[in-house]
């Protein structure tokens, strides 16, 4: 497997820069490697739904966040590399506290990259989301190219 093309650091400054909405969520960044990036959410009341649950909207935001990250570690710095496309499937209820997304890009080409994000609650075994997506990299905007 060859270096990511974005470290943690140089990630997080790019998300303070250009996405400072992504602070309301306190999200971690614990790693980031070429093609793969996990990212916590530190899950406070404000994240959590009635029944006491991590909220539906809460990791939908982690995953795409850790989509972000799995997009920049093939491409680079890309401040405009955006969504084209979600699909969240929620399978168990998780519990209150910290959730863990871990995403890798199942195809990585110059235009689309192709992710997969499990969600997980801390200390459960199984997956609590499964996300698929899709991040668009606007043609020539690579600042590593």
């Amino acid at each position: 497997m060859s270096e990511s093309r974005i470290t943690v650091a140089e990630f997080e400054t790019l998300v303070e820069e250009a996405a400072p909405f992504a602070a309301d969520y306190d999200f971690r960044v614990e790693s980031i490697e070429r093609g793969r990036a996990a990212v916590r959410l530190p899950a406070s009341d404000r994240h959590l739904r009635p029944g006491g649950t991590v909220s539906g909207p809460a990791m939908m935001a982690l995953a795409d966040f850790t989509m972000y990250a799995v997009t920049l570690s093939e491409v680079g710095r890309v401040p405009l590399a955006v969504t084209t496309s979600l699909n969240i499937n929620f399978l168990r209820r998780p519990r209150p506290g910290d959730v863990v997304a871990r995403g890798r890009s199942l195809k990585a080409g110059r235009r689309l990259v192709v992710i997969e994000v499990d969600v997980f609650s801390e200390g459960m075994d199984e997956p609590v989301a499964h996300v698929t997506g899709t991040y668009s990299v606007p043609p020539g905007d690579s600042e590593t190219e």
